[in-house]
C-alpha cells in the first residue's frame, strides 16, 4: 500500500454533506447526522472499539477492537475474501510472515525512501508535524511557516523513516536489525515464484492476503482512519506488460462496486487519479478509492500500475529470477503488477460512518447502524416479552436453533423498548420477539430494524424466513432520504 497523505486533502465536507439535503426522513427533512464525535461515543458505549491501554490513561493512535467490532471488522474482511477468492478463479490466497529479512525492505525502497520530513516546533507546544502537511494547509506569511498548534517558529526539516525497528536475538546490533512490516505486498512479491509453482497459474493472476501492517506516523488520528499499527487487505494482481491498463481499469471498476453493492451510498464515494507530483516512485498510474467521512474526503484504497518494478528489484537484491515464461508464445518476461491496496480499519470506519442514522420514532430519539446485513456484527436478537411459564424456555429453544446458522444474540435484559434500542445501535437487521400469541399459536414477531414493520412468523419457519432475508438483495434505506 503506497504511503498517503496524513490529512484528508479537503478537510471540510461539501456543502450538501454538511448542511444537509433536500429529501423526507419520516416526516421530518434529513441533515446529515454523523459526526466522528458521535462515531467514537458509539464505538465506546456499544463495544465497538476501545482506546488502548486505556486504564494507564491510553497509547496514543492505537485501539483495541471489542466483541462487535471484532465481528464486524472479521465480516468486512469475508466480504472482502468472499469477492477476492471465492467468487473468482484467478486468485490465490497467502498469508506472509510480519518479519521479514531486511534486504527485502532495501530492495523495495522502503530503507532509502519510505521518509516524511518533520518539523519541530521552537515554540511553547514542541509539537512535531508533517513539513509538507503544513505547507498545504497553512497559508504561510512571508514565506514563512508558523506552528499550527501555537503559532511558533518550526525547525528545519528533517527526514523521518515510518517503519518500527526491533532486533532478532538476543544482541542489540545493525547485523540483527530487521523492521516490523510497513506494507504487506512485499510477502506477495517474494513469494511470486513460490506460488507460481504450486498454483499452476499463469497471468493473468493475483495473490491476495490480509494482515497486519506498522507505520510510525508522525501525526496519526481521525480514530481508526490512520493508526500506527492497522490492517491492510491487499492484492498483487500479475498480468502480461500490454495488458496493464485494461487491468487497472478493471480493478478500479471492481473495487468502487465492492463498496458499493455492500451499502456505501454512490455520493459519498469517488475515485480520484494522482497528479505526476503524487505518484509513488514504482507508479505508472495511481486512483484512490475516497470516501466523504464527517472530516471530509479521504482515502479508503489505493489501485496503483505498479509496473514490473518491485518483481525486477527483488530478482536484483536475491539473485532469483522472477521473470515468468509463457508456454503459448515461447516469450519470456516480468509480469506488471496491479495492486488494490486497501485498509480493513478504514473500511470499517467508512461502513460504520455511511450506515450511522438518527431518527425520531414515537417522540423518541432512535439511533441505529444501518448496515447490510452480510455486515452486521449480530443478524438477529431473540428478546423473550416477559416471563411468563414456558416463554422463557421456548425463547431459549429459538435462540439455540437460530445461532447454529447464523450470528444471534439472546437479549432479555431491560425493558422491550431499551432492548430495541441496544440492537438498532449495533446494526442487528432483525430482531424476533416471543410474546403470549407464542405460546398460543407457535408464531413469533419478526421486526425489521429498517422498516420497523413487524410481521408474525411460524416458530418452525423463522429460520428460513431469515436466510431468505440475509441472501436477498438489499439497498441502504439511507439511499432514499
Amino acid at each position: 500500500m503506497a504511503k498517503t497523505s496524513q490529512n484528508p486533502r479537503n478537510l471540510t465536507p461539501t456543502a450538501e454533506s454538511a448542511a444537509g439535503r433536500d429529501g423526507q426522513h419520516g416526516d421530518n427533512p434529513y441533515v446529515e447526522p454523523v459526526t466522528m464525535e458521535k462515531i467514537v461515543a458509539l464505538c465506546k458505549r456499544r463495544g465497538f472499539i476501545f482506546q488502548s491501554s486505556e486504564i494507564y490513561g491510553g497509547l496514543a493512535s492505537t485501539y483495541d477492537y471489542g466483541h462487535y467490532g471484532v465481528l464486524l471488522k472479521n465480516n468486512v474482511k469475508a466480504e472482502w475474501w468472499r469477492a477476492n477468492i471465492q467468487e473468482r478463479d484467478d486468485m490465490v490466497a497467502l498469508d506472509a510472515a510480519i518479519l521479514m529479512h531486511p534486504r527485502t525492505w532495501e530492495a523495495s525502497g522502503h530503507v532509502e525512501g519510505f521518509t516524511d520530513p518533520l518539523v519541530q516546533c521552537l515554540g511553547k507546544c514542541k509539537k512535531r508535524w508533517r513539513a509538507d502537511h503544513i505547507a498545504e494547509d497553512h497559508d504561510a506569511a512571508n514565506g514563512e511557516l508558523r506552528c499550527p498548534e501555537c503559532g511558533g517558529e518550526l525547525g528545519d526539516a528533517r527526514q523521518f523513516n515510518l517503519m518500527f525497528e526491533t532486533y532478532m536475538g538476543p544482541v542489540r546490533e545493525d547485523a540483527n536489525r530487521i523492521f516490523l512490516r510497513p506494507e504487506t505486498a512485499q510477502g506477495i512479491f517474494v513469494n511470486f515464484k513460490n506460488v507460481l509453482q504450486f498454483s499452476r497459474r499463469k497471468p493473468p493472476f493475483g495473490i491476495a492476503q490480509i494482515g497486519k501492517a506498522f507505520r510510525n506516523e508522525i501525526t496519526p488520528g481521525n480514530f481508526i482512519f490512520r493508526t500506527r499499527e492497522f490492517e491492510q487487505m491487499e492484492i498483487e494482481f500479475f498480468v502480461p506488460p500490454p495488458e496493464a491498463e485494461q487491468w487497472y481499469q478493471h480493478w478500479m471498476d471492481a473495487r468502487m462496486r465492492w463498496y458499493t453493492d455492500l451499502g456505501i451510498r454512490p455520493d459519498h464515494l469517488q475515485l480520484r487519479k494522482h497528479g505526476e507530483d503524487e505518484l509513488s516512485h514504482y507508479s505508472a498510474a495511481t486512483s484512490d478509492v475516497e470516501y466523504l467521512f464527517p472530516m471530509g474526503w479521504s482515502e479508503l484504497e489505493g489501485i496503483a500500475n505498479r509496473t514490473d518494478f518491485d518483481l525486477r528489484r527483488h530478482a536484483e537484491f536475491s539473485g532469483e529470477d522472477l521473470s515468468y515464461f509463457d508456454q503459448a508464445t515461447q516469450e519470456r518476461y516480468v509480469p506488471y503488477v496491479i495492486e488494490p491496496s486497501a485498509g480493513a480499519d478504514r473500511g470499517t470506519l467508512a461502513f460504520m460512518v455511511d450506515a450511522y442514522d438518527e431518527e425520531e420514532v414515537a417522540g423518541r430519539k432512535r439511533t441505529l447502524l444501518r448496515l447490510h446485513p452480510r455486515l452486521a456484527p449480530v443478524k438477529v436478537a431473540v428478546l423473550p416479552l416477559v416471563s411468563r411459564e414456558g416463554m422463557p424456555e421456548k425463547a431459549r429453544a429459538i435462540y439455540e436453533e437460530l445461532r447454529q446458522v447464523m450470528p444471534a444474540e439472546f437479549d432479555e435484559g431491560g425493558s422491550i423498548g431499551k432492548r430495541y434500542r441496544r440492537q438498532d445501535e449495533i446494526g442487528t437487521p432483525w430482531g424476533i420477539t416471543i410474546d403470549g400469541q407464542t405460546m398460543e399459536d407457535d408464531t413469533v414477531t419478526l421486526r425489521d430494524r429498517d422498516t420497523l414493520e413487524q410481521t408474525r412468523v411460524p416458530a418452525a419457519a423463522v429460520a428460513d424466513d431469515l436466510l431468505q432475508r440475509l441472501t436477498a438483495d438489499w439497498r441502504s434505506p439511507k439511499l432514499d432520504e
